[in-house]
């Protein structure tokens, strides 16, 4: 990520940036903005986090998979693979919601014969990728020890992490049914930094409050003033409105950005020319099927 906001400011000729990060996401780009600010580096501007936690110190359904043998199990398996497969997540993911996500399709598809929904969720819970061995053991002992919000509990880039010193605006975003980053875990992220927070809450699941086009009148979320350490305090003098949560995150944004120009004819820069069209071959990639672990 570091190198990536390199390259955009080259490109771009902006000496700073705002960034934005979902869910796991969220957790790498807050420990790279936790380096920039103990080296004083001011490549970022502000930053976005959405269905983000950081704090794993409340009771949340990754829970269920938090006992030391079944972490111990995820990790063995994902070092001698060298990754944990996209599908290996996916089932995991699944049976925290069992009857929706498993036993309908077994009674409806299997059972009934009946074919699946055309449906634009459906099609990004499948949008699945595979994450390295080592990230995804870096990100048990996060879940596991709560390492990320314990000053110098945790080092990345060298540098040990303490999310207090990042002063940056904050913009956070949970989910009301979110049943993988509970909204009230999510909330806790505003409070993680030291930066001025500001927090909004949309009325869908943790895919569907992402893929939320703006101007869908079916979509609201919650507005409401300075999150303090409450979040259903928060939520009481919240007030609804119709649409989706980018709305407002993109009024937010627009007061930190500089003047609007022109979008360039041409990608990239002599230094960081174009490889080839978006989203890239590397999504092609593939891994050898791997036994899928469940608990």
């Amino acid at each position: 990520m570091r190198d990536a906001l390199g390259t955009v400011k080259d490109i771009t000729g902006s000496p700073d940036l705002n960034v934005l990060g979902f869910c796991a996401g969220g957790i790498i780009t807050s420990t790279v903005l936790n380096h920039l600010a103990a080296t004083g580096d001011d490549s970022v501007h502000s930053a976005a986090f959405a269905v983000t936690l950081l704090d794993f110190d409340s009771p949340a359904p990754l829970g269920a998979f938090s006992s030391p043998r079944l972490l111990e199990l995820a990790r063995s398996r994902s070092r001698k693979d060298g990754v944990i497969t996209a599908r290996s997540l996916g089932a995991v993911f699944s049976w925290m919601r069992p009857d929706d996500l498993v036993f309908n399709y077994v009674v409806n598809q299997w059972l009934m014969g009946d074919q699946p929904p055309v449906f634009d969720i459906l099609a990004w819970n499948a949008d699945g990728t595979n994450l390295p061995a080592q990230l995804h053991e870096d990100f048990l002992g996060i879940f596991r020890d709560n390492t990320l919000v314990q000053k110098d509990a945790l080092t990345v880039l060298g540098t040990p992490v303490d999310l207090s010193r990042v002063t940056v605006p904050l913009f956070v975003s949970g989910a009301l049914t979110d049943h993988l980053t509970p909204w009230g875990g999510c909330y806790r992220t505003t409070g993680a930094m030291s930066g001025p927070a500001t927090f909004v809450l949309s009325n869908a699941g943790h895919i569907a409050s992402l893929v939320n086009p703006p101007g869908n009148p079916k979509a609201s979320y919650y507005v409401g003033g300075e999150p303090g350490p409450d979040p259903e305090a928060w939520r009481a003098g919240a007030q609804q409105r119709t649409g989706s949560w980018w709305e407002a995150w993109a009024d937010w944004l627009r007061e930190r950005s500089g003047d609007e120009k022109a979008a360039p004819k041409r990608l990239g820069n002599a230094r960081h020319r174009p490889l080839e069209a978006a989203p890239g071959s590397y999504v092609l990639d593939r891994v050898p099927p791997a036994t899928i672990v469940l608990p």
